[in-house]
């Protein structure tokens, strides 16, 4: 079935990661799944602080990964209380081992390499660690969702792989937009105004405001956007930076993110959006530099094994 637009207005605000150990040294992308620093830390109570729409958020979203969880959490922690306790009311308090959290873990947003740091810790481990408190959403997360070596891995870094499971979590994310509208069963209060004869007021325009926290580089191949990547740290985007989307659907029936008015300016002033010829010429220097850095793992020189050279991955 064709996507259709949302009725209700949506708004994605694209998160990435606070700082992680991996971040401060190339030494540490051997760390696997690694935490936030307690500058990492300190920037989530940053953007807390500083985040204009944390009544209005509907969803939260995160990559798998230990560091966007915590960021996820610490960051929208008064939309995190919020949705727990709505979730708790309409579930009468029941908590379902998994699932049920307020905070959903989409594999689709993990990061882009396969270096240590960027593969997640088996479902098991996550459910140690997140179970308990009952905020993550681990239902998505199934085994091999962390394997990025085999060669038919859905997750391997490979350029058709990561532009179709950015295609796929788009789609997921519209598709969570879309729930709950087009139920075709008027109001209550819709229905006494028919019987009057009375005319239907106007309802206001609805909003949905949905935070997905994922990677820099990911971020990427998610927006479709590669204007000021920087290759030797694959991304652009500082950490907590967030910007906002909105959902366009193509003639050829793709799901597509346009950055807002007001986030585009608050960033970038006047200044114009890369045209198409400069997106696909950076899109293929990224392809060269995902098959020379991540084809198995390490970087090639002149045929010698190097580490890999990102720092602020």
């Amino acid at each position: 079935m064709p996507p259709t637009t949302p009725k209700t207005k949506t708004y994605i605000h694209l998160v990435r990661h606070a700082q992680g150990h991996h971040n401060v040294s190339a030494a540490n992308h051997s760390l696997p799944d690694p935490l936030l620093t307690p500058l990492g830390e300190s920037q989530c109570f940053a953007l807390r602080d500083s985040f204009p729409y944390h009544d209005k958020i509907t969803h939260l979203v995160a990559s798998p990964m230990r560091r966007t969880l915590y960021t996820c959490l610490l960051s929208f922690q008064p939309a995190v209380e919020r949705l727990r306790l709505q979730s708790q009311s309409q579930n009468d308090g029941k908590k379902k081992k998994g699932g049920g959290g307020v905070v959903v873990a989409l594999p689709e947003v993990q990061e882009v390499s396969n270096l240590p740091c960027d593969c997640g810790s088996s479902p098991e481990k996550l459910h140690e660690e997140f179970d308990e408190g009952g905020l993550v959403d681990l239902g998505l997360v199934k085994e091999g969702w962390q394997d990025k070596a085999s060669p038919d891995s859905p997750w391997k870094p490979e350029m058709e792989k990561l532009k179709r499971r950015a295609e796929k979590a788009r789609r997921w994310l519209f598709e969570l937009a879309s729930q709950g509208q087009g139920s075709g069963s008027p109001s209550k209060s819709a229905k006494s105004q028919a019987d009057c004869g009375e005319e239907e007021p106007e309802e206001p325009e609805e909003e949905k405001h949905i935070v997905v926290v994922t990677h820099g580089g990911l971020l990427h191949f998610l927006t479709q956007d590669f204007d000021g990547m920087d290759l030797n740290k694959g991304t652009g985007w500082g950490n907590t930076e967030w910007r906002s989307y909105e959902f366009v659907v193509t003639e050829a029936e793709n799901v597509r993110l346009k950055e807002t008015e007001e986030s585009w300016r608050k960033r970038k002033g006047s200044a114009k959006p890369w045209t198409e010829t400069e997106q696909l010429e950076m899109m293929a220097a990224v392809d060269e530099r995902l098959r020379q850095s991540f084809g198995d793992g390490v970087k090639r020189v002149g045929g010698k094994r190097v580490g890999g050279e990102r720092v602020d991955v």
